[in-house]
C-alpha cells in the first residue's frame, strides 16, 4: 500500500519541531561595557518598568555604521527589561536588549544592543527589503507620533542590515484568523527615507537607525509620542517587547504602547521631488516581431502642507519597476483579488480602506490606471493630500487617465476623499465619497460611504460600515452594510458578521466580488497550550460558517470548516487538517473550462483538507495544501506545494498549484507553476526573477529585475518581461519580449 501523501510532512514537521531551550529564571544582565562605549548598568530601571522612554538632544549626530561607539549614545538613559509574549508570556527574555534614543534638528536615532549569549546561531534571514522578519532574528520599533493609539510609523531590520517598514492604522486590526501583513491594519509597502546600518561580534548584535523628521507625521513640538520596540529571536521562535504585549495581540497594539519623552521635533514643511527617466524596448511578436521603442519622464513630489499633513503631486506616473502579477487557478465564478503593488497608490493606503476587505471595497486602487484585464492606462497626472488636520485624518485623491482605444478603456477622471475622527478605546468614525466621469453625462459613477469602529475592554470590538451608490443606468438597490464583531483573549478567538449588498449595489472605483446578496459569518477558534509539551507551542481547534443568500432567499454558496486539529509547534511549523461540507448554488450555467459547463442546480460536497509547513527560516523549508472530496458534480484533487532554499544572500523558491476536476460534465486539468530566485548583492542591491506557467493559456512568463535602491524605494532599475505561448518545448512560441530601464531619484529641500 504506498504511503499517504501525509506522511513526508508530518515526518518532516516531527524531526524538525524539537523544542525551544528554556528560558532562564533572570534575564541576562547588561554589559557595562557595550561595543567599545562605557555604559551605566541601568538594569530595570524605573523608567523601563513603566515604560517611558527619553529622547536626548544632541548636537553631532552619530555615524550610521553600526557601529555603536560614539560618545553620544552614553548621553541617553538605556530602556530594557524585554518581556517576552513568546513562548511564556510574561517572563524575561531569554537574551538582554537595550536601546537608546538620540535626536537634534534633522532626525530621531535609535541604538539597539541586541546581547546575544550563543552569536553563531544568529539567524540573518534574506537579504531583501521588507522580507519576511518571522524567519530570521529582527529588531522593530513602532512610533505612535501623535499618540492616538491608532496610527504609527514602524521601522525594522535584521542582522542582515535590510529596511524594513510600514504605516499602522486602528492598531493594526487583523481579522481573528488572518496573520498580519499587507491588510487595511498594516501597510507593509509604505516605503519611508531613513538609513540603518548592522554589525556582529562575540556578543551578539547591534543597529543603528536614523529617521529624519521629514519621513514621519506628527503634531505639535515638544509632544509626547507613543514608542515601543520589539525582538525576535528566531532559533528559540521568541518574540518580546519593551512594553509588554499579551500574546492575542499584534506588535501594533498601539493602546499598549510606552511613552517617549523628551523629543522636540521640528515644525518643518519638507518638500521633496523624484523624477524619472525611462527607457525601453519591446518586440510584440504576435504582428511579425515588430520592434518599438519608449522614452518617458515624470515624477513624483511630496510638499508638506504642515507637520501632519502632506500633498502628493504625480506627473506621467509609470510603475515598469513593479513586480508582475502571480498566475492563479480560479474554480469560482467570481472574479479574484490581486492586491496594489504600485508605489503611488500605496503610501497612506489604508486611510481609503472602507467596506468588507476583498469582497466589498469601496475604494480599491487597481481600479485606476489598468485595465480590466490588468494592462496599463497612461496616468496623466494627479495629486493626493493625507495627514491629520483639525483633530481629524483626512485623505483627499485626483487622478486623470488617458484612453486607450484598443482597450477599449476612456479617458476618466477619479476623485476619492476620506475623513475618519478617531475616539478613545480603539474607536473611530468616517465618511467616504468617490466619483469616477468619463465623457458624456452618463458615463459616471459616484459612491458615499459611513463606517466606525468600537472598542469594548481590550478583548471585543465592534466593526460597522454603509454604503450607496450612483450609476445613470441602474434602478433597484444600490445600497450595502456590514456588521461585524471580534472577541480575542488568550484562550478564545471568535467573529460574528453579517453583511447584505443590494443587486445593483456598483462601486466603480472599489472591488466588489459579488453583488445581491445576504451573508453570515461565525469563526470560533480555542488556543490551547501544554506547558509540559516543549515541543507543542499551540494546539488552535476551530470551527467556521460562510452562508451567502440572494435577496430572495436563493442559497447561492455555504462552507463549514471543522478543524479539530491545527498544531502549531515551537519552531513555528504547523501542521492541520480539517473536513470541509460546501453548497454551491447555480442559478445559471457555469462555464468553468472550456467545453466543460456546469448546469444549473445546488451542489452538496464534503471534502478533506490539509495544510503544512517545516520550520520557514530553516536553509531548506517546504508547505503545501492538499484538498480532496467533492466538487460541484464531482470530484476535485486540489494539491499546493512549495519548496524554499535560502543561502546566504541567495533564495530560491518553487512552487506548484494542480487541480485535478472531474465533473459528469468533463473532466480537466489546472496547472500553475512558479520560480522565484533571488540574489542580493547588498542590502539595497538585487536581482530577482519570476517565472510562471499556466496550462490553461499555455503560456509561460518571466519577469527579471535588476534594483540599485536608493532612499525610499528609488534608485536605478532594469527590467526584462518576456511571454512565449508553449507550442512545444523543443520549439516554443514567442510572443512578447520588452526591456526597460528606468531611473528615479529623490531629492529633498527643506
Amino acid at each position: 500500500m504506498p504511503p499517504s501523501p501525509l506522511a513526508l510532512p508530518i515526518v518532516w514537521i516531527l524531526l524538525t519541531a524539537s523544542p525551544a531551550p528554556d528560558a532562564p529564571e533572570t534575564s541576562s544582565p547588561i554589559s557595562p561595557s557595550v561595543t567599545g562605549v562605557a555604559v551605566p548598568d541601568t538594569g530595570d530601571t524605573a523608567e523601563a518598568m513603566q515604560s517611558v522612554a527619553t529622547a536626548v538632544r544632541i548636537d553631532s549626530p552619530p555615524v550610521i555604521d553600526g557601529i555603536l561607539d560614539e560618545e553620544v549614545w552614553a548621553r541617553a538613559p538605556a530602556v530594557s527589561g524585554f518581556t517576552q509574549q513568546e513562548p511564556r508570556e510574561g517572563e524575561p527574555a531569554t537574551e538582554a536588549t537595550e536601546v537608546r534614543i538620540l535626536y537634534d534638528d534633522r532626525a530621531i536615532y535609535i541604538g539597539a544592543w541586541l546581547h546575544d549569549s550563543d552569536p553563531t546561531r544568529i539567524v540573518e534571514g534574506e537579504h531583501r527589503r521588507d522580507s519576511d522578519l518571522s524567519v530570521s532574528d529582527a529588531f522593530v520599533v513602532v512610533f505612535d507620533t501623535f499618540r492616538d493609539e491608532q496610527n504609527g510609523f514602524v521601522f525594522g531590520t535584521t542582522p542582515a542590515g535590510i529596511e524594513y517598514d510600514g504605516q499602522v492604522r486602528q492598531q493594526g486590526t487583523t481579522p481573528t484568523f488572518r496573520m498580519p501583513g499587507r491588510d487595511a491594519g498594516f501597510n507593509l509597502d509604505w516605503d519611508g527615507s531613513w538609513e540603518v546600518a548592522t554589525s556582529q561580534d562575540e556578543g551578539g548584535w547591534y543597529a543603528e537607525f536614523r529617521i529624519p523628521f521629514s519621513t514621519l507625521r506628527y503634531g505639535a513640538p515638544e509632544a509626547v509620542w507613543g514608542v515601543n520596540f520589539a525582538r525576535f529571536l528566531r532559533r528559540n521562535n521568541e518574540r518580546s517587547h519593551w512594553a509588554p504585549i499579551p500574546r492575542q495581540f499584534d506588535f501594533y497594539r498601539l493602546g499598549l504602547a510606552g511613552t517617549l519623552e523628551g523629543l522636540a521635533p521640528p515644525p518643518q514643511r519638507p518638500i521633496s521631488v523624484t523624477p524619472y527617466l525611462l527607457g525601453g524596448t519591446e518586440r510584440d511578436f504576435t504582428t511579425g516581431g515588430t520592434r518599438g521603442y519608449t522614452g518617458e519622464v515624470g515624477g513624483d513630489a511630496k510638499i508638506g502642507l504642515t507637520p501632519s499633513l502632506s500633498l502628493d503631486l504625480t506627473w506621467n506616473t509609470d510603475f515598469a519597476q513593479v513586480e508582475v502579477d502571480e498566475q492563479r487557478i480560479n474554480l469560482t465564478r467570481f472574479d479574484l483579488f490581486f492586491p496594489e503593488k504600485r508605489p503611488f497608490f500605496l503610501e497612506n493606503a489604508g486611510l481609503f480602506s472602507v467596506g468588507a476587505r476583498r469582497a466589498a471595497d469601496l475604494f480599491f486602487s487597481r481600479r485606476i490606471g489598468l485595465s480590466q484585464g490588468g494592462l496599463p492606462v497612461p496616468i496623466v497626472g494627479g495629486g493626493r493630500v493625507t495627514g491629520r488636520s483639525l483633530g481629524m485624518n483626512v485623505g483627499a485623491l485626483h487622478i486623470q487617465t488617458g484612453g486607450v482605444d484598443e482597450l477599449g478603456e476612456p479617458a476618466n477622471a477619479y476623485t476619492v476623499a476620506r475623513l475618519l475622527r478617531e475616539l478613545p478605546n480603539r474607536s473611530q468614525v468616517g465618511v467616504f465619497a468617490a466619483d469616477r466621469r468619463g465623457d458624456g453625462t452618463d458615463n459616471q459613477n459616484q459612491t458615499f460611504g459611513l463606517d466606525g469602529q468600537w472598542g469594548i475592554g481590550d478583548a471585543i470590538s465592534l466593526d460597522a460600515w454603509g454604503a450607496l451608490t450612483r450609476t445613470p443606468d441602474r434602478a433597484g438597490r444600490e445600497d450595502a452594510f456590514g456588521l461585524e464583531g471580534s472577541y480575542a483573549s488568550r484562550e478564545w478567538r471568535s467573529t460574528v458578521g453579517y453583511r447584505e449588498v443590494g443587486e445593483d449595489f456598483n462601486p466603480e472605483v472599489g472591488f466588489l466580488q459579488r453583488a445581491g446578496y445576504r451573508r453570515a459569518q461565525v469563526d470560533v477558534l480555542r488556543a490551547i497550550r501544554v506547558e509540559s509539551l516543549g515541543w507543542l507551542r499551540e494546539y488552535q481547534p476551530h470551527i467556521q460558517y460562510r452562508a451567502y443568500f440572494g435577496l430572495d432567499g436563493f442559497h447561492e454558496s455555504a462552507w463549514i470548516h471543522l478543524d479539530p486539529a491545527t498544531f502549531q509547534f515551537s519552531n513555528g511549523a504547523l501542521i492541520s487538517s480539517s473536513v470541509d461540507w460546501t453548497r454551491e448554488g447555480l442559478r445559471e450555467p457555469f462555464a468553468i473550462a472550456p467545453d466543460v459547463v456546469v448546469p444549473a442546480g445546488r451542489y452538496d460536497n464534503w471534502d478533506f483538507r490539509t495544510m503544512w509547513n517545516t520550520d520557514l527560516s530553516a536553509p531548506l523549508s517546504a508547505g503545501g495544501r492538499i484538498t480532496v472530496g467533492g466538487f460541484l458534480s464531482g470530484t476535485q484533487a486540489d494539491i499546493s506545494q512549495n519548496v524554499t532554499l535560502r543561502r546566504g544572500a541567495s533564495v530560491g523558491e518553487l512552487q506548484l498549484n494542480h487541480a485535478r476536476v472531474n465533473l459528469d460534465e468533463g473532466r480537466f486539468n489546472a496547472t500553475v507553476a512558479r520560480l522565484r530566485l533571488g540574489y542580493s548583492f547588498r542590502p539595497n542591491i538585487f536581482a530577482q526573477s519570476l517565472v510562471q506557467y499556466s496550462n490553461r493559456t499555455d503560456l509561460w512568463s518571466a519577469n527579471v529585475r535588476f534594483g540599485w535602491l536608493g532612499t525610499a524605494g528609488t534608485g536605478l532599475f532594469v527590467v526584462l518581461n518576456e511571454a512565449q505561448g508553449m507550442g512545444d518545448l523543443v520549439d516554443p512560441l514567442d510572443r512578447d519580449r520588452r526591456v526597460v530601464v528606468k531611473y528615479t531619484r529623490q531629492f529633498d529641500f527643506r
